[in-house]
């Protein structure tokens, strides 16, 4: 093989490695952050639930009222 070609196929590989490398590095961030929002997700629907809780309850405590006066 013609040395020249052989470089140019090494300079190749070397490319492809490197772009395996970033692609794994992208990938590794887009699963941390993946991770942080299915966090962030349970989190705030529990927030949500324990707000319509209290919701329903000053309804309930409202209705209540209306129907002692």
């Amino acid at each position: 093989m013609d040395h020249h070609l052989f470089q140019q196929l090494a300079n190749k590989i070397e490319q492809l490695v490197a772009l395996c490398e970033q692609l794994k590095q992208e990938n590794a961030q887009l699963r941390a952050n993946e991770q942080q929002w299915r966090e962030e997700r349970v989190y705030l629907i529990e927030k949500n639930e324990i707000a319509r809780t209290k919701v329903e309850a000053m309804i309930t405590r409202l209705r209540t009222l209306e129907q002692e006066s």
